[in-house]
């Protein structure tokens, strides 16, 4: 069934959204929408997966906490985030929806 990333959007959400839009044994396939979420205060991920990711509307800022350094995300912007470093949604677009598409995989 044809889907489009930007739309079925909810007028309200009190939590950030995420929805897998494919899964295998290996690989995993996120939409993620934010509107000013962020990551709990002392929270990090740490995630078993390597997780590659792309901000595809929006703005977002990620803190990698091995060194502290700060990532400010705009559109078409992508990361590779490596298994098991820890990092954190600092902040996200208050005003607009923030979309993100996220692959997760294991080696």
């Amino acid at each position: 069934m044809l889907k489009n990333i930007y739309h079925d959007i909810p007028n309200s959400m009190p939590k950030e959204l995420i929805e897998i839009l494919a899964q295998g044994s290996q690989v995993k396939i996120e939409r993620i929408i934010s509107r000013g979420h962020q990551s709990p205060d002392g929270y990090w991920y740490d995630q078993e997966t390597h997780e590659f990711v792309i901000l595809l509307q929006g703005s977002a800022q990620l803190i990698l906490s091995e060194d502290g350094h700060t990532i400010n995300m705009s559109p078409g912007d992508h990361l590779l985030i490596p298994a098991h470093t820890k990092h954190r949604v600092n902040w996200t677009d208050a005003k607009s929806d923030t979309v993100w598409l996220a692959v997760h995989w294991r080696d």
